[in-house]
């Protein structure tokens, strides 16, 4: 099932990924929202033209055909949190780095807490792939998707890349 509801500004399109459904949002032709769980509005079955392309997108992500996201997306949040998620971006398909990491690419070495809290309120999950943020002891570590999708997604990736073993968790 999937539906759509056209506002003045944003459009939302609930689509059944291989990992339950995900909602993708859309205003001014930029994605800004891509999260996990369906919406309930009352809508219809037509994506516009961008949500189609991001769903085609993601479609071919969890076939493995695609390592990078080619869509015009707005992230909205405060400063600090634009600096992390544009950090997330640098991250290789198939990599991971730790909260700390991450904090030292931004100029806060001492900031993985902070980190983590801004992974959380990522509005674009995949695409910004936060979920490419672990503990630095390997664990996973908090996904507002979940553990059990966080885990799904890395051994995606890890699947299509050669010589890389899947996460045993």
């Amino acid at each position: 099932m999937s539906n759509i509801k056209l506002t003045d500004k944003v459009k939302v399109y609930n689509w059944l990924s291989p990992v339950g459904y995900i909602h993708i949002k859309e205003e001014n032709n930029f994605i800004i929202g891509i999260g996990f769980g369906e919406h309930n509005y009352d809508c219809n079955d037509t994506p516009s033209p961008l949500i189609n392309t991001a769903v085609n997108q993601l479609s071919q992500y969890f076939k493995g055909e695609r390592k990078n996201f080619q869509l015009p997306i707005k992230l909205n949040g405060t400063d600090f949190q634009k600096r992390v998620w544009q950090a997330l971006l640098t991250i290789p398909y198939g990599e991971t780095r730790y909260y700390g990491e991450i904090a030292k690419q931004i100029g806060n070495p001492k900031g993985q807490r902070a980190i983590g809290m801004a992974n959380n309120k990522n509005p674009i999950s995949i695409v910004v792939p936060c979920h490419r943020v672990i503990g630095k002891n390997g664990n996973l570590t908090g996904y507002a998707g979940g553990l059990n999708i966080k885990e799904k997604l890395l051994n995606l990736e890890y699947t299509f890349l050669e010589n890389i073993k899947p996460l045993d968790i």
